[in-house]
């Protein structure tokens, strides 16, 4: 494929490293690591003066955005940025991680394997790559799991950056994921409450569903059999904005009559097959739990604290249904088609003990990078309150609390937002 491309005004560069799987064996075993390359056409002349942005996707377990249009955030980056979007390794074109890439594995060669797909890894690449592109310095956006990579950016390699850009993920440095869980868990509740409010037939339909499912063995189009548990799911869509009335125009068409009956429908269910995006990043599943942890076990935390806090999650026929949100937990490896073959490694992984830190809090108590950020109050996925916290031991650091946006504003107006978060960081810059 062609390295370089002009589309319109932007022109496109694509770059491929060969970088270490374990930094601390950096003449082991390799992964390839791809970065596109975005400019404005009109700019790219500016050469070394013009800065870089790097944008770090949430996740964990994406790849960066395939911009097809000068839209967004990226519309904004680009009037001052020559911008990179990084395929964190796992994803997209960077030695993608998935059920086939792992199948000569062994279990725990597996679990060894995936356990470097982290954000201390993820930032290690990006600093390998600004060292071989001669960049002194550069700035980050980390939307989500990409806020978390770049506090751990800012802990390490504090000295290149110039300034971070952060939406909708700034972590706890310290609180391990049983926390989390039992703040995000409340959250989830809040956004069912909101849904039901708003749509009282759809508690009764997803009952519906639910006793369907409890009562027949349904399978999706790729063999699997769907279960309550796997439905409840979706509700990983109500920490984004407008999710309320698509979600009711699903549940809508859940049901078909035909001779033999009422059935769930295929549109439905086919639907719900693509709602699984674990089946094809599973990073996700595997990892999404042991980004918050450091020299602790998860242990599959969400499942824990679900048994033991927050059992109105586990459905019987007769009580009411709840959506579950963007927790992971065992079951899946057992349900789930693609993640199957994988069981041994996720419970390898699940107990790990021994995992590195992510931050230097001493580093960022000294911080004298700007770190600005959107902190949404009602978000779903990241507790805004452990943001706070975190923010107030972080010098040159800002927030922007708002409600106007749920997780997803960085998607929703994220031309706006960077915008807004680009002037706060030059009011930190130009304070005496």
């Amino acid at each position: 494929m062609q390295k370089t491309f002009i589309d319109g005004d932007l022109l496109f560069r694509q770059h491929t490293f060969d970088l270490p799987l374990d930094y601390t064996q950096p003449n082991g075993a390799t992964l390839s690591v791809f970065a596109r390359e975005v400019v404005d056409l009109n700019r790219d002349r500016e050469g070394d003066t013009l800065p870089w942005l790097v944008y770090f996707q949430g996740g964990p377990g994406f790849p960066s955005p395939r911009p097809d249009a000068r839209s967004g955030w990226l519309k904004r980056a680009l009037q001052q940025y020559r911008v990179l979007l990084l395929d964190q390794r796992g994803t997209g074109l960077s030695s993608p991680l998935t059920h086939q890439t792992l199948a000569h594995m062994t279990d725990e060669e597996q679990a060894n394997y995936i356990s470097h797909f982290r954000a201390d890894n993820i930032v290690r690449d990006a600093e390998t790559i600004r060292e071989a592109f001669g960049v002194k310095q550069w700035s980050t956006l980390g939307q989500s799991f990409g806020g978390f990579c770049s506090l751990t950016y800012l802990s390490f390699y504090p000295k290149s950056l110039t300034c971070a850009y952060i939406t909708g993920g700034v972590p706890s440095l310290t609180r391990p994921a049983d926390d989390v869980y039992r703040a995000t868990y409340q959250r989830v509740l809040d956004k069912n409450h909101a849904l039901f409010a708003q749509f009282p037939s759809a508690q009764v339909r997803c009952a519906e569903i639910a006793d369907y499912l409890m009562d027949n063995h349904v399978t999706l189009a790729n063999g699997q059999r769907f279960t309550v548990e796997q439905f409840q799911q979706i509700g990983i869509n109500l920490g984004r904005s407008g999710a309320n009335l698509p979600m009711y125009y699903l549940l809508e068409e859940a049901f078909v009559e035909t001779a033999q009956g009422k059935i769930l429908s295929d549109t439905f269910l086919h639907a719900m097959l693509a709602e699984q995006s674990y089946q094809t990043n599973p990073i996700y599943a595997f990892l999404h739990e042991p980004i918050y942890n450091q020299g602790d076990a998860s242990n599959w935390s969400a499942h824990r604290v679900r048994h033991h806090a927050f059992p109105e999650f586990n459905y019987e026929q007769g009580k009411p249904f709840l959506f579950t949100g963007e927790m992971v937990y065992p079951w899946m490896f057992d349900q789930m088609e693609n993640l199957t073959s994988l069981k041994g490694a996720a419970d390898r992984l699940a107990s790990k003990a021994d995992w590195p830190a992510l931050y230097d809090v001493d580093a960022l108590a000294s911080n004298t990078v700007p770190v600005v950020c959107a902190v949404y109050a009602d978000d779903m996925y990241v507790e805004m309150d452990y943001s706070c916290e975190t923010l107030k031991g972080i010098p040159k650091s800002r927030a922007w609390i708002t409600n106007e946006y749920e997780h997803n504003g960085l998607r929703a107006d994220g031309e706006r937002i960077l915008d807004r978060l680009i002037s706060m960081a030059d009011n930190i810059k130009n304070l005496p």
